[in-house]
This record gives C-alpha cells, sequence and structure tokens, in this order.
C-alpha cells in the first residue's frame, strides 16, 4: 500500500495552476495552499470541497508569505514569525475543513519553506511546533533524513515519509535543485518506473551518481507540473501493475 498525493488549490483569485479536476480522482490525499503562496478563500474552500467529494485525505500545505514567487524563495523569517505563519495557515485550512465536515489529516510545508526546514534546525521546530500546538495528533509529511523529520521527531509530532518520483534527487537525499538539467521529470513512464523502484526497492538513482536509500509512506506530484494528470495516471497504473494498493496513510483520527 502506499499514498498518492499532490499539491492543489494552487490558484489565486483570476490566476488558476493544476488540473485540480483531473487530477483529484488519480489521488488519495492532497495539499491544499493555505493563502501565502497560492490559494484564496474562495479556493481553498472549493478544493476541500472537491476532496471531501473524491473521499481524500486533506492536508494543510503552508509556506513562506510569498505569492509572487510562488513560495519558492527562502525568505528571512524569524522562527518566531515561521511558527505564526504556519500557525495561522494551518488554522485557516483547518477551519475549511470543519466547516465542510471532514478532518484535517496531516500538514506539509511547501517549496523554499520546505527546503529551508531540511538544514535550518530553528524553522524545521518551529513549523513542527505549530503542526504540535494546532493538534498534537496531526502528522507532517516529511522528507526523509532531514531536519524536518529529526526536529518533528524530537518534538513527538508523527511523521509521515515523502518522496517525489516527478523529481530528481542526489545522493545525500535532497532534491536537486531546479536549476539543474533533469531534475524534474515530466515523461509519466520514466515517473512512473520511478514511483515503482521508490515503493518496491526503498531507492531511486541519485542525479549525481549511486541511490539514494529512503522508507517511504507517501508519493508526491507537484501539481503545477504540466504533465501532472498524465503521470498521476501513469503511477497508478504502474502501481497496480505490482499489486500496490493506492490509499491514504493512516493516522489517528484528528479533531474536526
Amino acid at each position: 500500500m502506499i499514498d498518492l498525493n499532490a499539491d492543489a488549490g494552487e490558484s489565486y483569485g483570476a490566476w488558476r495552476l493544476g488540473d485540480d479536476e483531473h487530477l483529484f480522482p488519480l489521488l488519495s490525499s492532497v495539499n491544499v495552499a493555505c493563502g501565502f503562496h497560492a490559494g484564496d478563500p474562495l479556493t481553498m474552500q472549493a478544493t476541500v470541497r472537491r476532496a471531501k467529494v473524491h473521499g481524500l485525505g486533506i492536508g494543510a500545505h503552508p509556506s513562506y508569505p510569498d505569492l509572487p514567487g510562488f513560495g519558492r524563495r527562502i525568505l528571512d523569517a524569524s522562527p518566531e514569525q515561521v511558527y505564526a505563519d504556519t500557525l495561522y495557515q494551518i488554522s485557516a485550512l483547518g477551519g475549511m475543513c470543519r466547516a465542510a465536515g471532514v478532518p484535517l489529516r496531516h500538514v506539509k510545508a511547501h517549496g523554499a519553506l520546505s527546503t529551508r526546514a531540511w538544514t535550518h534546525a530553528p524553522t524545521a521546530a518551529a513549523i513542527a511546533q505549530a503542526t504540535r500546538d494546532y493538534d498534537s495528533a496531526l502528522p507532517l509529511v516529511v522528507l526523509p533524513s532531514t531536519l524536518l523529520e529529526t526536529e518533528a521527531r524530537r518534538l513527538g509530532v508523527p511523521v509521515v515519509l515523502e518522496t517525489f518520483p516527478e523529481r530528481a534527487y542526489l545522493k545525500d537525499g535532497r532534491l536537486a535543485p531546479r536549476s539543474l538539467p533533469g531534475s524534474s521529470i515530466h515523461d509519466p513512464q520514466e515517473a512512473a518506473r520511478r514511483a515503482v523502484t521508490m515503493v518496491k526497492e526503498g531507492r531511486i538513482e541519485a542525479l549525481d551518481g549511486g541511490f539514494f536509500e529512503f522508507e517511504v509512506e507517501t508519493l508526491c506530484i507537484h501539481g503545477d507540473n504540466p504533465s501532472a494528470v498524465q503521470i498521476a495516471q501513469a503511477i497508478r497504473e504502474a502501481l497496480a501493475a505490482e499489486g500496490v494498493e493506492v490509499r491514504a496513510f493512516s493516522v489517528p483520527v484528528p479533531r474536526l
């Protein structure tokens, strides 16, 4: 069994990104933008309602406050600011879920906020603390072998380990910077092959040679990948052929 998630609700006003309508039926979980890198109240509400229709696990996807940069620029934010911004975004999405009658099931940091937390313990601790203070049963989706995983475990926050079949890795476990050739995979069959290798073997070829080995509980597809729907379909078919069921990861039932 494996969870298949994607970032969702990454629109703002008249600006639209991603194809949630066609992507959602192929997923088991979604990470919903909370207004800081994308999303607005109406988009958040609509995304939660759509996820409910498809029976998906719903997570908050907090970011640095960076609409112009889509949350992919590291900002000079203190741990106190990161904590407050993260708690604010989780609370906003949690309120949308409560109104829709569905639980908020996880938290996953977006973009540069996540990247910063991989190697900067104060940022990682702030994200984990905000998650725990909102709901101590709420898990944090993390990249394996990062300080975000370390700090979450230190604070007693449940973790769900994630990998990306449509992103390249370096052998130290970091995602390859998007500036490097080959860092993003757009071919659905290659992404599907990587997904099967990740789930069945617990490793993937590194862009700089060798392999990165890991545990994995959820696979992520970036909703802004132009091939996201085709990649999700190919991954579902490849996993089914290997006898792997796609299903939302199990967590303690968070509060409504």
